[in-house]
């Protein structure tokens, strides 16, 4: 098992980008791989990369480019997210699909075709280079497509099913060997509504990627301290291992411990249960925890949480919450598949649409069931049960 972390920047956070700094990107990276990672995952923004639908800079291409060489001078390979219009609750999305422009992410070709030549310029520039392992579309990008986002795009199901083949269409045809994804919050597994279904999680990528939140449901229900908290990451990758079966592999890219769910004298506690709990899942390849240092009191008006999510400080100083996963990071990579119940836990749905996938969600009696027997030392199965279409 691979073991890394989102690297989100000491000096200046995603801002950064604008005018980088290779040496404070050096020292981070140095911090990370001297906590025995293997990998980051990086955020260059969308904005920044394509500010018009036919201009990609050359200059933020060479910024990515000069990222990975730094990280492979440290030992470390990585993920590069693509369409990032979406970081830490901010939105960064360039002005030809806002406003007087505004446009639907996925369902509009002309949009398509910009986020195309992007995805090619950056699949071009990163084949080459050994330690660069994939591209990811974007991160959450599908949060876009929630009936909750105030600027929603409205694509419909087979809109989003033509835009992922499009994509990584064009990432197969220029970089075949490429480890490519796309990323989503647990609504995709558990919203009814949301275009985004998790067919779209096994069938498209070269991996199934959760992003796991206690502050997405369970963490209201149950709070603070409950042993809920510290199994829903492993919930998620039963939830996801069932959809895709047990030949598709899993990434756990993103896990964090947020102070408005968990206290900070028990973030260390939260990270060694949680990726304990993870251990020995079938199919997990990567871990990957958010993040890997704290947002800066001077970047203002970030949601409290975002202040301390980091494995360090703002100051760049190790947090005990560092000191641990550094500590379990051996034992992650030597774990291997562990015992599993024979039960398993079935919840009708409608494959196409995922109509009925609710019933999986962190309020309901399934997780309920789950949750009791993985805090008595049995692991559930959970497998959707396909209905036929009337």
């Amino acid at each position: 098992m691979e073991i890394g972390v989102n690297y989100t920047p000491r000096a200046g956070w995603f801002h950064s980008w604008l005018d980088l700094d290779l040496a404070a990107v050096e020292s981070d990276f140095r911090a990370i791989a001297g906590l025995g990672l293997d990998h980051v995952r990086i955020f260059p923004l969308w904005s920044l990369l394509q500010p018009n639908r036919s201009v990609v800079r050359e200059s933020a291409l060479g910024d990515v480019a000069a990222v990975v060489d730094v990280a492979a001078d440290q030992g470390l390979t990585v993920h590069v997210d693509a369409i990032n219009g979406h970081l830490s609750s901010y939105e960064f999305l360039p002005s030809w699909v806002i406003t007087w422009h505004q446009r639907d992410l996925f369902a509009d070709p002309l949009v398509a075709a910009g986020q195309r030549d992007l995805l090619a310029r950056l699949a071009e520039l990163l084949a080459e280079r050994p330690n660069a392992r994939g591209i990811g579309l974007g991160n959450e990008i599908a949060q876009f497509a929630s009936p909750s986002h105030p600027c929603r795009s409205r694509a419909t199901t087979a809109q989003v099913t033509d835009w992922l083949t499009e994509h990584f269409a064009t990432l197969a045809r220029i970089w075949p060997d490429g480890e490519h994804t796309h990323s989503y919050d647990d609504s995709l597994w558990f919203l009814d509504e949301h275009p985004f279904v998790p067919s779209h999680a096994i069938d498209h990528g070269a991996s199934t990627t959760v992003h796991s939140w206690v502050f997405t449901g369970v963490g209201q229900r149950y709070g603070a301290g409950h042993p809920a908290l510290t199994s829903y990451a492993r919930y998620l990758l039963e939830v996801a291992g069932g959809w895709g079966g047990p030949e598709r592999p899993l990434w756990l890219q993103e896990i964090g411990a947020p102070i408005s769910h968990v206290p900070v004298e028990s973030a260390a506690d939260f990270a060694r249960d949680t990726l304990l709990g993870c251990a020995g899942m079938p199919g997990l390849e990567r871990v990957t925890w958010w993040c890997s240092h704290d947002v800066s009191r001077g970047q203002a008006d970030f949601p409290e949480l975002e202040y301390s999510l980091g494995l360090f400080d703002a100051e760049g100083r190790c947090k005990p919450i560092g000191a641990v996963v550094a500590e379990l990071v051996p034992v992650l990579r030597d774990a291997h598949p562990g015992p599993r119940s024979n039960t398993v836990l079935e919840f009708d749905v409608d494959p196409v649409t995922g109509t009925g996938r609710s019933a999986a969600g962190p309020g309901g009696e399934l997780f309920d069931t789950w949750q009791q027997a993985f805090s008595d030392g049995e692991v559930l199965r959970v497998r959707p049960r396909p209905q036929p279409r009337s």
